[in-house]
């Protein structure tokens, strides 16, 4: 028997009474680039330095119900061993159904792979491994049978009963990365794919038996990095994301201005295809990166629902190596 009930939040309405698990339950960001451990696990360790910490929030659909808040962390450091290694947290509310999404990964990449005059080509395979939890509380949840004439609230006892709140199981991922390091280049170009949910996790509440799976997430990105002149370059970047029926095409492109040595300005704008708008800015200054971002909703859910915009802001830190190494300055977008 289909669960059949009303939720206040229509999102987690739509994940729980599905009978299977066809459409996207994976988070996705704007500034992809700045979350590397959530886009690809071949990009852990992929900067100029010894260590990395980033952080990214992210909400969305505020005015439709209780929104969409995603946060995450992440740190990687690179060896000189050909390896690079990596650890990430998130966790997504949403929803007044109490719905959480929570992952903690840890992930690997091999470096070896380098060719080409000053071994400038780099190939670079990355594995991600770790948990993955998704639950809810029903006692928040509404249902049609709960709604009491007499009071004008939900409190009357419901047939319907949910026995599984929530599952934990064992997720992997595997990544692909390519990138073109030669300093001095006119045009450096970069690109990857990777597939996530490996291990087909159980999604035991999206269905009566227990038995549906979240659907793979795979991921093609790429771009390039364009030198107009000594302080201004341009990169324009693709990505495209499909996880079950649905999927997201996102363009887009942002031009990086060179202060001085120390500070760099970033700007720019991703579309992302039958969806949104979202313009970003940001600045590097010395070993920190700021950056902000602000999807301008253009689907039809947004049409209908003034105003459910999505915010996201970004922070990073690189602790560096006392000799900066120019080969890899340039190897991938800042935001």
């Amino acid at each position: 028997m289909k669960k059949t009930f009303k939720i206040l939040g229509c999102s987690l309405a739509i994940m729980l009474s599905a009978s299977k698990t066809e459409a996207q339950v994976d988070p996705h960001f704007s500034m992809y680039y700045v979350y590397p451990a959530w886009l690809n696990p071949a990009l852990t360790g992929i900067f100029d330095g010894d260590f990395r910490v980033s952080g990214i929030y992210r909400t969305q659909w505020g005015n439709i119900s209780t929104p969409y808040n995603t946060m995450g962390v992440a740190g990687d450091i690179t060896t000189d061993r050909n390896a690079n290694f990596g650890l990430s947290i998130l966790n997504q509310t949403a929803g007044d159904g109490g719905y959480n999404y929570s992952t903690v990964y840890g992930s690997a990449a091999f470096t070896g792979l380098r060719f080409g005059p000053m071994e400038s080509k780099r190939i670079v395979f990355g594995m991600q491994i770790g948990m993955i939890q998704r639950r809810f509380n029903p006692e928040k949840l509404k249902f049609f049978d709960g709604f009491n004439p007499a009071t004008g609230n939900y409190d009357l006892p419901t047939a319907d009963v949910l026995a599984n709140k929530s599952n934990t199981a064992v997720d992997v991922a595997a990544g692909i990365f390519y990138y073109d390091a030669m300093p001095g280049r006119k045009a450096n170009f970069f690109g990857g794919a990777s597939i996530t949910h490996l291990t087909r996790p159980k999604d035991k509440f999206s269905s009566d038996d227990g038995q549906e799976v979240i659907p793979v997430r795979s991921i093609i990105h790429g771009g390039v990095r364009i030198a107009v002149n000594e302080t201004v370059s341009i990169t324009p970047n693709v990505l495209y994301m499909k996880q079950g029926s649905a999927s997201e095409k996102m363009v887009g492109a942002y031009a990086q201005y060179k202060m001085n040595p120390q500070t760099d300005l970033i700007g720019g704008i991703n579309y992302r295809i039958q969806d949104a708008i979202a313009p970003f800015v940001g600045f590097t200054h010395k070993s920190l990166m700021l950056g902000v971002s602000y999807d301008i909703n253009t689907s039809d859910l947004g049409k209908i629902v003034k105003g459910s915009n999505s915010f996201e802001i970004t922070l990073s830190h690189i602790g560096r190596r006392s000799t900066k190494t120019p080969e890899v300055e340039f190897i991938c977008p800042r935001l």
